[in-house]
């Protein structure tokens, strides 16, 4: 399904050129091209005819969520029946893990925790995976680690009507899915079960449950229904549950990487203890049992993340998967703002690091904690596919990057 814009303006001015000229760039492969336009030249107007032109996949990138919000707002009005999708961080408030050496004082991660924008961060990948008229509109904490999408679309599973399917292995699914079984408060990713029927309540809407109706072990009904009133909402013959968290694993990768996990503990414990640091050690090796321990009993643990170059396979140094990862090779970027947006993006890595060196040298965490991290701006670099600068006020490394093609509105 390719892109409708809807509007009941046309372009004026400038815009029926600049439109023009950025199509016809990225047509022609060019990676960089600058849009520059003041506040209320169209700017945002002049992008939505670029998408519908081209009719790629894109993520238009903010650098806060104030203008991320706006942004969202107007590409739904543009393109109704396509998937226009926020993804912002979903932490209303938010104390990352840290480790103040001057005054021997660690503070615990503490956070909470946005449901609704859980629920957009979900159907924003979900849409990724499933369908190429999409819009994302995000802020920069699109190139921190999501878990990665493989193993995303991996657990993910597809329900038929006349299906045959072990409800035993289906709730164990759901578990490893990161649904939690509850008998009340049927809350964002849960599950109940009554008799022949699961009911899923689904991560991508407040007002959307699945429900399965067995026959024996073949699925004779799948409906969509309202999680508060039962109401029906839709019959449907095929639906696919995603996972209702993105750091999600099948259980046997995470039964092959705790032995690797131990074996380094290991080494970094004895390192500890040659140096004679005691305390680091002792501390180092509760913690890091402790998580393996849950992870082994339930499938995770509060900072799994920590230990996600194991699960993933990755080596030493390498970066996270981020939302990045989960577009097609052939996406369009718009980077919004572009003389704040790329310097937020720039900065991300060095105070991500300095926090976390301290978690490390103090035995807070394990080193594989460095290799949970935003994007390097080299590695952002190398991870998008064509890219249009947006801003009144470009700098120059945008200016020389676009060196092709350079498009002002008035």
């Amino acid at each position: 399904m390719g892109f409708k814009l809807h509007s009941k303006f046309v372009p004026l001015g400038d815009q029926p050129a600049a439109i023009e000229a950025l199509s016809a760039g990225i047509e022609r492969g060019w990676k960089h091209q600058t849009l520059v336009g003041a506040t209320g030249t169209g700017k945002t107007f002049t992008m939505a005819n670029i998408i519908s032109n081209i009719g790629l996949p894109t993520l238009v990138l903010s650098h806060n969520k104030t203008l991320a919000a706006q942004l969202y707002s107007e590409f739904r009005e543009f393109f109704p029946e396509n998937a226009v999708e926020y993804f912002v961080s979903y932490y209303d408030y938010y104390q990352p893990e840290a480790y103040v050496p001057a005054k021997d004082l660690y503070i615990e991660k503490d956070s909470d925790i946005n449901d609704v924008i859980e629920r957009y961060r979900n159907t924003a990948t979900m849409s990724l995976l499933t369908r190429r008229d999409v819009v994302i509109v995000s802020t920069v904490s699109c190139i921190y680690g999501l878990g990665n999408p493989d193993d995303y679309t991996a657990l993910s599973i597809k329900l038929s009507v006349g299906e045959t399917v072990n409800r035993d292995k289906l709730l164990t699914r759901l578990r490893d899915m990161q649904y939690e079984r509850v008998n009340t408060d049927f809350d964002f990713g849960t599950y109940r079960v009554r008799g022949d029927i699961i009911d899923v309540n689904l991560p991508v809407s407040s007002d959307l449950a699945l429900r399965i109706e067995f026959s024996g072990d073949e699925i004779d009904v799948l409906k969509l229904i309202n999680p508060i009133s039962g109401e029906l909402i839709a019959k449907v013959d095929e639906y696919t549950i995603f996972p209702s968290k993105h750091n999600v694993s099948p259980e046997e990768k995470l039964k092959r990487v705790i032995p690797k996990i131990r074996e380094d503990l290991e080494k970094e414990v004895k390192a500890f203890h040659d140096s004679g640091k005691i305390v680091e050690a002792t501390r180092l090796s509760q913690r890091v049992n402790f998580d393996l321990e849950m992870i082994e009993e339930t499938g995770y643990t509060k900072g799994i993340e920590n230990y996600s170059r194991y699960i993933d396979g990755r080596e030493i140094g390498t970066p996270p998967s981020t939302l990045l990862d989960y577009f097609p090779d052939d996406f369009l970027l718009f980077i919004d703002e572009s003389h704040i947006t790329i310097p937020q993006i720039e900065g991300m890595y060095n105070g991500d690091y300095a926090r976390k060196k301290n978690l490390v040298d103090y035995g807070f965490r394990m080193k594989s904690a460095f290799d949970n991290r935003p994007l390097k701006f080299d590695e952002f670099l190398n991870r998008i596919n064509q890219v249009i600068y947006v801003s009144a006020t470009p700098r120059e490394w945008e200016l020389q990057m676009s060196r092709n093609s350079k498009v002002s509105l008035s």
